[in-house]
């Protein structure tokens, strides 16, 4: 069987040779070092997923997105971020970015966040054989990438009717409004989040972000949970 292409697009040399040594054993792992070098690797092969550093000499991230979603408008890019939180990610999202991973990551984030993402593209070919609330909420993330935001309601109303306590996909919901420029929309499917589940971060970081007094969409968070902080109100 034909493994699937990964490619890594970092100029930090400790960071290429991270994730490529935590994927080369399920993936075939092409590195570039710099934005220029990425957009010529990727125009010579077929990658099922890649991982793209947000700043780059010369060519920066955002950059190289546009270019590779001109050649290929359904390549899984996955942004790379070494910022707290992902500064730039409605501007990404809208680009076609489908993914974040924020520094430092472990082994396991990695391969998770490449496996998923792979996972949506084989949910999207089988749709009728989604059936639990995960399947819904990860088409959706997926639809939602895509800008397809009316499949993506649809799919987080399924979700929600599968399981009325989890915070998701009232999350994803509010998402979906503030991509749309429906604020006072958005607050309400975050607060329903955080009632199912007040410490769910990704709503409150949201839910807050949006009533700050200068508002800022470039904050969004999907579902990310930082888990330096989980640890810290842990102990």
């Amino acid at each position: 069987m034909t493994q699937e292409k990964i490619l890594i697009v970092d100029d930090e040399k400790n960071i290429r040779k991270t994730l490529k040594q935590c994927l080369q054993t399920d993936y075939e792992v092409v590195t570039a070092v710099n934005g220029e070098d990425g957009i010529d690797k990727f125009a010579e092969d077929d990658f099922a997923v890649i991982l793209l550093d947000m700043k780059l000499p010369g060519i920066d991230g955002i950059k190289v997105l546009e270019e590779i979603k001109k050649e290929d408008n359904g390549a899984n890019v996955i942004m790379i971020t070494g910022f707290g939180s992902v500064k730039t990610a409605v501007k990404t999202m809208k680009l076609g970015a489908v993914d974040y991973l924020r520094k430092p990551f472990t082994p396991d984030e990695i391969r998770k966040i490449v496996q998923e993402v792979i996972d949506r593209d084989r949910i999207e070919i089988v749709e009728e054989e989604l059936d639990s609330y995960e399947d819904y909420v990860q088409y959706a993330k997926s639809c939602i990438n895509d800008r397809k935001f009316e499949k993506a309601r649809e799919y987080l109303q399924k979700a929600v009717s599968l399981d009325t306590s989890k915070p998701e996909a009232f999350n994803l919901l509010g998402v979906i409004f503030e991509m749309q420029d429906k604020l006072k929309e958005a607050q309400k499917e975050y607060r329903a989040a955080l009632a199912l589940d007040p410490s769910y971060k990704p709503a409150r970081d949201n839910l807050d972000r949006t009533t700050q007094f200068e508002y800022q969409k470039r904050d969004i968070n999907l579902g990310e949970v930082d888990e330096e902080e989980d640890e810290t109100e842990e102990a």
